[in-house]
């Protein structure tokens, strides 16, 4: 084995064994992350059998990090997916509330902000991030893409349209997040892996109309997923 491959595995493996959760009251186990996300690089990284699959760049909060009500800064630690809102919704769609606005945005839309595309939410495991998901922590799409890549949001994790859609496909409720303030972990790629895992299926064709606030074809108002009840959103 050469000297890098062993440094890699040595590395991954570190990391790895190194993932205590607690998933139950009085029980620690051992369980890898399934997506990672680096505030120092803001990256996030999807991990499939202890490999990198692929990674993303991502935008976290611009007032730094914590948990605390009302600081609209981004957790630190273990979370898990709670939620998945936006099946088949078109990239650029709007979510207020979680609920599908009608509206559809094209990226770098001027003047606006809003959540769009499809909405990952997270619950906390642990005591320093016990209000993630009160606190509407998501990962999700902003049509700020220019501005990816470095601290801009109110606490979410932002991801580009096209990425966070891909994310949502590989990911599934329950999937463990680790938010972390240093550098990803140096991981092997996953073999026969693309940088990116791309999912070409695209959703079924949905009857247009414009959109009065952009002039942009939208669909027709609708709920596009279930949710729970109303919240204030976190970063809409």
């Amino acid at each position: 084995m050469s000297p890098v491959l062993f440094r890699l595995g040595f590395f991954a493996c570190l990391f790895l064994s190194a993932a205590f959760v607690r998933l139950d009251a009085g029980t620690e186990t051992v369980v890898p992350p399934r997506v990672i996300i680096s505030v120092k690089d803001q990256k996030l990284m999807v991990i499939e059998d202890g490999k990198r699959a692929a990674v993303y760049p991502v935008s976290t909060s611009k007032f730094g990090l914590g948990d605390r009500w009302g600081s609209m800064a981004t957790p630190l630690g273990w979370l898990q997916v709670a939620e998945k809102i936006g099946d088949h919704a078109p990239p650029g769609a709007v979510f207020r509330k979680r609920r599908f606005t009608g509206e559809i945005l094209p990226p770098n839309a001027p003047g606006r902000d809003p959540i769009v595309t499809r909405i990952i939410w997270l619950r906390g495991l642990e005591s320093t991030n016990t209000n993630a998901f009160n606190r509407c922590i998501y990962i999700h799409g902003t049509p700020e893409e220019k501005i990816i890549g470095r601290p801009a949001s109110y606490g979410c994790v932002r991801m580009c349209s096209k990425d966070v859609t891909e994310v949502y496909a590989q990911i599934q409720i329950g999937a463990l997040v680790k938010i972390i303030p240093d550098s990803l972990p140096k991981l092997p790629k996953l073999k026969s892996s693309p940088n990116k895992v791309i999912f070409t299926a695209e959703a079924k064709a949905i009857p247009a109309v414009k959109s009065a606030a952009t002039g942009q074809g939208a669909t027709s108002r609708k709920r596009v997923s279930s949710a729970a009840k109303a919240r204030a959103s976190g970063d809409a």
